[in-house]
């Protein structure tokens, strides 16, 4: 089970880092407002080819922390779970 939670504690804190980095460079637009890195996208953000990956690549390393964190941490253990008591199950029979 360690190396489940590890393997997740990589993965939410190495795709968080890369999301506090481009959501800094694209959704801060003055360290004054109270809406940094979460504030709408300004209109010249999605203009140009760099800017338009680096918009992607802010979603998908967002999505990617929480549903890698959820699947290491919540869905494989309860999939060992599962496994183990219909395993129980079997040899009870």
């Amino acid at each position: 089970m360690a190396d489940e939670f590890i393997k997740g504690l990589g993965i939410l804190t190495g795709s968080g880092l890369a999301w506090l980095v481009l959501a800094s460079w694209y959704r801060t637009t003055s360290f004054e407002s109270t809406q940094q890195l979460i504030a709408p996208l300004e209109s010249g953000a999605t203009e140009g080819l760099f800017n338009i990956i680096g918009v992607t690549l802010m979603d998908v390393f967002l999505w990617f922390a929480l549903l890698g964190a959820l699947t290491f941490w919540v869905l494989i253990p309860a999939g060992h779970q599962i496994m183990d008591a219909l395993q129980e199950r079997r040899n009870a029979q």
